[in-house]
């Protein structure tokens, strides 16, 4: 999960997400899939902002990018704060279950 400064606009969020994303992608890993909470009020004020736009991240990477993924996370001002957390490899395939059978049921919808 990534907190994004609500300063922000739509635009640069995205790009914000697309940075974080191709830096999964650049080391080896996929990302799963990314789900947007929206703008949200903080549990407590987090550098002087009482709001975060709320983004969770699903994806697969070596171990070695997730040190990277924090280093990237302190230095890019976007990010007010962050929590990754290791999925189980039940977890995992239940999630890549459920990804697979939405993207079944979207073709069906689009023929």
């Amino acid at each position: 999960m990534v907190i994004l400064n609500t300063a922000l606009s739509d635009e640069d969020a995205e790009v914000a997400v697309g940075k974080i994303k191709e830096l999964i992608a650049n080391q080896g890993g996929e990302v799963l899939k990314v789900d947007v909470w929206g703008r949200r009020k903080l549990a407590y004020e987090i550098k002087k902002q009482k709001k975060g736009l709320y983004i969770l991240l699903f994806f697969k990477t070596p171990t070695t990018t997730i040190k990277k993924l924090e280093e990237f996370y302190k230095v890019y001002d976007a990010v007010l704060k962050y929590l990754i957390v290791k999925l189980t490899a039940k977890q995992v395939r239940s999630l890549e279950s459920v990804e697979a059978s939405t993207e079944q049921m979207e073709q069906k919808s689009e023929s």
